[in-house]
């Protein structure tokens, strides 16, 4: 079973965060990245699959190079592989543009389950 997981980093949620008031954003500078701890789950269930019934994990993201780090901890967790879709172009993508991009990229490798 060829099962692919998509995995984000995120602010850290056990670290305090600093709004700015004129945007109502979130202050990203110097703030630590980590995977999202719900894709962790994702991970998880996974690594249960091919457990079960053999195969491997497969975790892709999109984002700079730093999304690395989060594909580096799914490595340490059991998944097998990493791809991490980058471009300059996509930059700042919004939520739909970036489901767009990992779609594609998902779909040529054809995997028997996304989660």
């Amino acid at each position: 079973m060829n099962v692919y997981v998509c995995v984000k980093q995120v602010p850290d949620p056990n670290a305090p965060g600093k709004m700015d008031p004129a945007t109502n954003r979130l202050v990203r500078e110097g703030v630590e990245l980590v995977m999202d701890p719900w894709d962790e789950y994702g991970v998880e269930a996974g690594l249960q699959l091919v457990e079960q019934h053999g195969g491997g994990v497969t975790v892709i993201s999109m984002g700079p190079e730093r999304a690395k780090e989060a594909m580096r901890k799914a490595l340490a967790m059991g998944a097998e592989r990493g791809v991490l879709v980058g471009d300059p172009a996509l930059a700042g993508s919004d939520a739909l543009a970036t489901a767009r991009a990992l779609a594609e990229a998902i779909k040529r490798e054809s995997p028997d389950i996304v989660i």
